[in-house]
């Protein structure tokens, strides 16, 4: 029988190696992956400096550990150049050479990239973006070489801001640039968005919003950089950090006719449309949602262990709140499902504020928590939640 072959070395494909070897410990398993494999967990890079993590305490183990720990042939730096769905082939290229892998059940983990913006200036090719160890190592080495502390941060989502909120540990001066007149103004409700930026500002946060980066260039020998903004506005910065959010890998699902949308689409089996082909993670548009967070992963990876070893699971999502890591507005957010229309429905405290999210027939289908004493409320509010997809019998 052919191997079980995963593609992708991140949370979902390493998850998803440690649930399957719970329940089957000699199956064939390979991983494949463009990078060096190394094993971590990706939501520690925005809050490493609260940690006081240098980036080689954040990885949990290279290739050649998890191999072993996992019983799985791992093949880093390694290029998946075609997937014969038909023939169930992968056909392989590492160090300019190719070859051929056959596989019994293939699983898609290629997650998401950073979406990059066309920015002017002969400084915009410098912009750091973070979406994996390797990007952090770099974005750490160029950080301690600066003199002056000073982060411009495009994107007010929930990285830039947990990111913003991280370098204000080791005393950065940061700002942080949103086209959106709020940070995270998918998240959460006006109001809510207000105080949250009132904290961070606070904190020491600087935002410029309602504007864009028209272009970035290199100043004082190239030791600087002046950021214009639409505003008219000139920022100068030692590191420029892009966080405007990430879009699902789909390029190699499309070049072998599996359906992609957003994502690449699979059912609640997490199977796609070609046979034996499955898609997990940050990368797979599950039933039409996109949820690219933490708790999504390991109810994937749990279901999908079970049916590759024989026991056909779908995957459950119940409601799954996520917590935004901003110490200086400790953040709970449950977004309400995208096609329901909902009221919120605020309550105020001393030290931040909960809003609820009712749908027209009176049921609790989201909220946010703002502060310690809302965020006391997570469970309870949870548990009265409706799932996203329901557990079948």
């Amino acid at each position: 029988m052919h191997p079980i072959v995963i593609i992708g070395s991140g949370m979902a494909g390493y998850t998803l190696a440690r649930e399957f070897r719970k329940l089957s410990p000699e199956q064939e398993l390979v991983m494949i992956c463009a990078d060096d494999a190394v094993n971590y967990a990706k939501p520690t890079l925005s809050n490493a400096f609260a940690g006081k993590k240098a980036p080689e305490q954040i990885a949990l183990g290279d290739a050649a550990k998890m191999g072993a720990q996992l019983n799985m042939r791992i093949e880093p730096f390694t290029f998946v150049k075609e997937i014969l769905a038909e023939r169930h082939e992968l056909v392989l290229e590492k160090d300019g050479v190719t070859s051929n892998q056959p596989y019994s059940k293939l699983i898609l983990a290629v997650g998401a990239n950073p979406i990059r913006l066309a920015i002017a200036g002969d400084g915009s090719d410098d912009i750091h973006v973070v979406n994996s160890l390797i990007d952090y190592r770099a974005f750490r080495e160029n950080l301690a070489q600066r003199k002056d502390k000073r982060v411009v941060i495009l994107g007010a989502g929930l990285i830039g801001c947990e990111f913003a909120n991280d370098l204000l540990h080791s005393e950065y001066d940061i700002t942080v640039i949103d086209l959106a007149p709020q940070p995270l103004g998918r998240l959460l409700p006006g109001h809510i968005a207000s105080a949250f930026q009132q904290n961070l500002e606070e904190a020491g946060v600087k935002f410029a919003l309602g504007t864009t980066v028209e272009k970035v260039s290199k100043i004082n020998n190239g030791e600087d950089y002046a950021i214009t903004l639409a505003n008219g506005q000139t920022l100068v910065a030692d590191i420029v950090l892009s966080a405007i959010g990430l879009q699902p890998n789909i390029s190699l699902a499309k070049s072998a006719d599996i359906q992609t949308s957003r994502g690449i689409i699979t059912n609640s089996l997490l199977e796609t449309n070609q046979a034996d082909i499955y898609a997990i993670g940050d990368c797979a548009e599950v039933n039409g949602t996109l949820l690219p967070y933490v708790m999504p992963i390991m109810q994937q990876a749990r279901a999908l262990a079970k049916t590759l070893s024989g026991q056909q699971t779908a995957v459950h999502y119940p409601a799954m709140p996520v917590a935004v890591k901003t110490p200086a507005a400790p953040l709970t957010v449950l977004p309400a499902p995208m096609n329901v229309e909902v009221n919120w429905e605020t309550e105020e405290f001393d030290d931040g504020m909960l809003a609820k999210a009712i749908d027209n027939e009176g049921t609790l289908r989201g909220f946010v928590l703002l502060g310690a004493t809302a965020g006391k409320q997570r469970l309870t509010l949870t548990k009265l939640v409706p799932d996203l997809i329901p557990a079948q019998a």
